[in-house]
Formats: structure tokens, sequence, C-alpha cells
């Protein structure tokens, strides 16, 4: 590595960083925001707490977008960290990442429109109670497609953890924790596709594999990054 080339590290830093704002941002707007204003089974009660704060839930979507926006920082952090084991690989894996990403945030569309069906005349051909239930229906959308998303983000995870292994200058371990976060995205996505009823008896607890996975590459990429001699031997093989 030249003087004039940028440290991995520096990429590695750049993408915990921005791993751990989404991690953050994900957990806020689950935990504070939805968890908070949608009541599972009554769409009355869920359009009325949306109608009662829509600057919360806009804060909410807000940070979902710059989420996202973080999505594609990570996503290229890992090309960066990985194309030495296989560039073809790690351009797959960016591949899977821009898909999701792009889903998720034209997914965003469901979650803006409860804010579009209040107060305004053209609505008035609708009773409350079918605005109601179209609250509700754009807000379970939105869950459908979450998991739509994560499907290839799951593929992604899979990639990245199989290169993670692979390389020599970052933990093998981190590498199984993020393929085996990859397959349980996979199982509970699929599932909320194919079998509703199994992947609520999985949730959450399928995604807490994940949550350990994304949190410990995201802080050893912080605090750790990659083992530059390790690294600088990799480098050398392949030019």
């Amino acid at each position: 590595m030249t003087n004039s080339q940028t440290s991995p590290n520096v990429y590695a830093r750049i993408g915990g960083l921005a791993y751990l704002f989404i991690i953050i941002a994900g957990a806020c707007g689950e935990l504070f925001i939805r968890n908070t204003l949608l009541v599972q089974g009554n769409p009355a009660t869920t359009a009325n707490n949306i109608a009662a704060s829509p600057m919360l839930w806009r804060i909410g979507i807000t940070g979902d977008l710059l989420m996202h926006v973080c999505d594609m920082i990570v996503a290229i952090v890992y090309y960066k960290l990985l194309r030495p084991v296989n560039k073809d690989l790690a351009l797959l894996a960016v591949f899977f990442g821009l898909i999701q990403t792009a889903v998720l945030v034209a997914n965003k569309m469901n979650m803006m429109m409860p804010l579009l069906l209040e107060n305004a005349d053209y609505l008035k051909a609708f009773t409350p109670e079918q605005l109601q239930a179209w609250t509700y229906l754009s807000v379970k959308a939105h869950g459908y497609g979450f998991g739509i998303g994560l499907i290839f983000f799951g593929f992604e995870c899979l990639i990245d953890g199989y290169l993670i292994f692979k390389t020599g200058y970052l933990p093998k371990v981190l590498g199984v924790m993020i393929q085996i976060a990859g397959l349980c995205y996979l199982i509970n996505s699929f599932a909320v596709i194919l079998a509703p009823k199994l992947a609520n008896q999985l949730s959450p607890a399928i995604l807490l594999p994940p949550f350990v996975g994304e949190l410990s590459i995201c802080l050893w990429l912080i605090f750790k990054g990659v083992n530059l001699n390790k690294w600088n031997e990799r480098v050398m093989k392949k030019s």
C-alpha cells in the first residue's frame, strides 16, 4: 500500500460508523415510533395515533431514509475491504445491496400514505372507517415490503460473510456471524410470504442473531479495523 492510497482502516471506520447509525436509527424507529403508534389488529387506534403524532411519524420516515443512505455507504465500504479476496463476489454483494435499498426506499411510500389520508377534501368520499382501514393496510404493506427487501440483504450477508471468513485480515468468527444473520433474514422473510403464522412464531427471536452479528462487525470496524500486515499480504498476492 503506497502513501497515496487511503488506508483500508479509514474505510473500515467510515463503514462502521455508518453501520452504527443504521442500527441505532432502525432500533429507534421500530421501538420508539412504530411500536408506539401501531396497534396490531386495531385500524382505528392505529390511524388515530398517527393522526395525533404526524411529526413523530415523519421523523420515523426520515430516519429510515437516512438509514438507507448509510446502507449504500456500508455496501461500498464492504466492496473496498473485500474485493482483494474476490472482486466478482464483492461486486455481486453490492448489487444485492442496491436492490435491497431500492426496494426499501420505494416501500417508504406505504409509510407516507397515512399522512395523505388526513384533512383533504377529496377524501370526503370515504367514510372514517374506510380511511382508517386504508391507513392500517398501508402500514401492513410496508411490513411485507420490508421483508421482501431483506431477502436481497440476506443474500448480500451470505456473500459478505463468506468473504470476511476468507480474508485473513478480519476475524473468521465475524464472517460466520454475518452468514448466520443472512440465513436468519432469509428464513424470516420467506416465512412472512409463505407461512405468516410461522413467521409470527419465529419473530422476534430469529432477528436476535442478525442484531448480534451486525453489531459485532460494526464495532470491530470502528475500533479494530483490518489487520494491515495481512491486508498488505493479500493485496500483494493479487497484484
